[in-house]
């Protein structure tokens, strides 16, 4: 691999800190500053929205001035996120802490990109690697994120979590380092773009091989994190399980999630992608039937297994298919529509878990997830049928 995929996967497992770190403290920090505890969880949901919102800004200014400069506005996000959480920690201030997740998620938002710089590093057969590689980078910032959350005491020092904050920014800021030191927008195999930036997007939606990559990604990380917003709540309150066992459930489902990504990519290049997104799809199916079946301690943890291999498989090959829809000169639209997608529905599904399982509890929130393997299978079916006219990296 050139060495912008390794640089990326260090930045990543950096500037990524930023989601665990709030993902683990956000909701904790927001109980002991929120007016009231109906407020508590709103940091964690605010994180999520502010991804959404900056997707589209974040991919125009890089057709615009280039990977590298907004990758580094994205790290120096995360680094203000976390001088905004320390204020709140320091003025005992809710609306600073959420103004530290909207922030965080604008960060992120940048991170998310990563993926595609390190697919542009690489030669087309290469891409799958390239993705899967980056992904990796994550891993590291699901252990490194909560654990520099405590640093400083917790929620048991004077000013709790202010240290963690703290942590944060410094964390972000040697993403930087390594982004400005290490990053070569030279190494990006693409061509310059010609003409007025290819065709309508209208055209481009008509294509088969878009939906089935864009939905592969988001039908994935939504139901991903529906069914996984709602584990920890159904196994503490349905199934009466001690919360220490549903942190290990999440902790094993998250490196579940990122694991296969060492061998995704040589998996793509064996198998090819219709497989991968195929065995992604019956990892879904097989953890929507184990968690049917019982709620048991290892119900749930086999069922998060399946849910984290399933989306590494529907994410990581719908990552590698949406270039066969696109032409250079159609990219950065191209993939900050897919983005807007994948973590729009993203913030749908976490912010909707809840709800759904207070509504329909357990079972039902399951249930409601296979309607949407169905329509993947479906837009996977009708990409397959219209292969003969949709081949090649740079359609005509």
């Amino acid at each position: 691999m050139p060495i912008n995929v390794w640089i990326l996967v260090a930045a990543q497992a950096l500037a990524m800190c930023t989601a665990p770190f709030i993902v683990f403290i956000g909701s904790i920090h927001g109980r002991l500053l929120a007016p009231s505890p109906e407020w508590a969880t709103l940091p964690v949901g605010l994180v999520v929205v502010g991804t959404v919102l900056a997707i589209k800004p974040a991919t125009w200014l890089m057709e615009r001035l280039g990977r590298k400069p907004v990758m580094l506005l994205g790290a120096l996000a995360g680094m203000v996120s976390g001088l905004f959480g320390a204020l709140s920690a320091w003025n005992a201030s809710f609306p600073f802490l959420c103004a530290a997740a909207v922030v965080g998620g604008t960060g992120l938002a940048v991170v998310h990109q990563y993926r595609f710089a390190a697919m542009e590093s690489v030669e087309p057969e290469m891409a799958g690697s390239a993705a899967a590689r980056v992904l990796l980078g994550g891993l590291l910032a699901a252990w490194l994120g909560p654990e520099i959350a405590l640093l400083g005491g917790g929620r048991q020092a004077e000013y709790p979590f202010m240290g963690g904050w703290l942590a944060l920014s410094v964390v972000q800021v040697l993403a930087m380092v390594v982004l400005v030191f290490g990053y070569r927008a030279s190494g990006e195999r693409v061509r310059e773009a010609l003409g007025e930036g290819g065709r309508p997007m209208a055209d481009i939606l008509r294509q088969p091989v878009i939906w089935a990559a864009i939905s592969s990604a988001a039908i994935g990380y939504a139901l991903m994190s529906f069914i996984m917003t709602a584990t920890p709540l159904s196994m503490t309150e349905v199934a009466d399980h001690p919360l220490e066992d549903a942190k290990w459930v999440i902790q094993i489902h998250i490196m579940a999630m990122y694991l296969p990504s060492l061998i995704s990519g040589w998996f793509i290049r064996v198998v090819g992608i219709p497989r991968m997104m195929g065995l992604g799809l019956l990892a879904y199916l097989g953890c929507v039937a184990l968690a049917f079946s019982g709620i048991s301690f290892h119900h749930y943890l086999f069922a998060l297994i399946l849910l984290g291999v399933g989306w590494n498989f529907l994410f990581v090959g719908g990552t590698t298919l949406l270039p066969q829809g696109y032409r250079d000169e159609e990219r950065f639209r191209v993939q900050g529509l897919n983005d807007l997608m994948v973590f729009g529905s993203q913030a749908t599904a976490a912010l909707s878990a809840g709800a759904v399982l207070a509504a329909f509890d357990w079972n039902g929130l399951l249930l409601i997830a296979v309607p949407f393997l169905v329509l993947h299978g479906v837009l996977m079916a009708v990409w397959l049928m219209s292969r003969p006219h949709n081949r090649g990296r740079h359609p005509s």
